[in-house]
């Protein structure tokens, strides 16, 4: 058949949509990105927060409308299919068939019904159909959660941790380089707790190590790093292995002791204080990403001012930060104290204008400087290329390096460029040759 395929939410979320895409590739659909030529469409939904719940229901009722068409079966699988499948079957009565996460087992085997009487190989041993950029590829070290968060739905969706055998990981890394991946991105719920449930230790060091003797690659980079699991002998190998770049991304969620117990979350904000040093100390010019929850139930005006004096003085590289939504299953949805919404904005407000500032003034001292960038795009009218250095992930998550090049460079290398100017969240300058393809 000739399949539409739609997939929503994160970069996890993404690996399992290549994952399927490989199997229909290797049964033989036709993959098409025009729905009004496709005779089935399969979504792969976000259930995470409210907002990409209603996303992954405006993007249903859009496909929907295909059923004029061409369209015989509408599909929808992912978080979403996995939190609410009856519902959807109830609501949506458009839809052909719900695929919940713990059915991907047996996917291909309810592929083959609804797609026709085609051979698939399983979810679990399915090459992946790269959809990202072809020099920059996720891989998704484990599955799940075991933090249990009280704000997060991810271990009732997902389950608890569940990390992927390293020989595994190694030969899909191999194999991403050898079709062109520069830049491999080590993703998962928790990354540092990789290898506890498999090898009875942390063994996040080891996978690097490994990983960095794959000769194609030229970067590896983590993310979403806890906190309390990062320890030295991590942070020296980072430092001390060519190919990982010193890019720290850690999620902290608030910077009150308080409000972390209430979260859940290990750790206090002195140790993760001794725990930015130490990186500090081990790594030359590292990137510190964190991301923050304004807005939990109980958040006072105190707490509040906790955590703006913490991002003052902590001066992160790159952060980002949303309002809680409260969402059920989850311990906080029933907390005291639920902060109203239109305060929670402001408080949001609030704390990006103050990155901001950060951001700029941060970015101002990496004026003079030569980096390296990796180049992604070419504007035509401007004639302006655009990249990332190894301060920022893809997916524009961070900011951008906008340059210019007397010659052409071809996207996908990496090319010397001079910072001459900065803006709020990215860097402007000039290529030098040579450029490394």
């Amino acid at each position: 058949m000739k399949v539409g395929f739609v997939s929503l939410g994160c970069c996890k979320n993404l690996v399992d949509s290549e994952k399927i895409m490989g199997m229909l590739h290797a049964g033989g659909h036709t993959l098409t990105t025009h729905p009004s030529e496709a005779e089935a469409i399969i979504i792969n939904t976000c259930g995470f927060i409210d907002s990409a719940k209603e996303e992954a229901i405006s993007v249903i009722f859009e496909m929907a409308a295909y059923k004029k068409q061409k369209l015989q079966k509408l599909i929808v699988l992912g978080c979403l299919a996995q939190r609410y499948q009856e519902a959807l079957k109830k609501e949506i009565p458009e839809i052909d068939r719900v695929i919940a996460i713990q059915s991907y087992p047996t996917l291909h085997e309810i592929l083959k019904q609804e797609l026709g009487n085609v051979t698939l190989p399983s979810f679990k041993d399915s090459e992946r159909l790269l959809a990202t950029k072809p020099w920059s590829g996720y891989l998704k070290i484990a599955e799940g959660c075991s933090n249990h968060c009280t704000y997060c739905a991810i271990p009732s969706i997902r389950g608890d941790n569940v990390s992927f055998p390293m020989e595994e990981l190694v030969e899909e890394g191999k194999r991403m380089a050898a079709n062109g991946v520069k830049e491999l991105v080590l993703i998962a719920q928790d990354t540092t707790k990789y290898g506890v449930d498999l090898y009875q230790r942390r063994s996040l060091s080891e996978l690097l190590r490994q990983l960095n003797a794959i000769t194609e690659l030229h970067w590896i980079r983590v993310l979403y790093m806890y906190p309390d699991e990062i320890d030295e002998e991590l942070i020296q190998t980072m430092a001390e292995l060519d190919k990982v770049l010193p890019y720290f991304d850690i999620p902290l969620q608030h910077a009150n002791d308080h409000m972390l117990k209430l979260m859940n979350r290990r750790g206090t904000m002195h140790e993760v204080k001794d725990l930015l040093a130490l990186i500090r100390k081990h790594c030359k010019q590292p990137t510190l990403r964190t991301t923050f929850i304004v807005g939990f139930p109980q958040e006072d005006e105190a707490a509040f001012h906790d955590l703006m004096t913490f991002v003052e003085a902590t001066k992160w590289d790159r952060m980002g930060a949303f309002a809680y939504s409260r969402e059920e299953d989850t311990a906080a949805y029933a907390f005291a104290g639920q902060v109203d919404a239109a305060v929670a904005q402001q408080r949001l407000n609030q704390l990006m204008e103050l990155q901001a500032d950060i951001s700029a003034a941060n970015l101002k001292q990496r004026i003079g400087e030569t980096v390296e960038v990796l180049v992604e795009g070419l504007d035509a009218l401007s004639g302006r290329y655009r990249g990332r250095d190894r301060s920022s992930a893809p997916d524009e998550v961070d900011g951008l390096v906008f340059f210019t090049s007397s010659e052409h460079i071809p996207l996908g290398s990496f090319v010397q460029v001079t910072i001459t100017d900065a803006l709020v969240h990215d860097l402007i300058g000039v290529a030098h040759a040579p450029v490394r393809v």
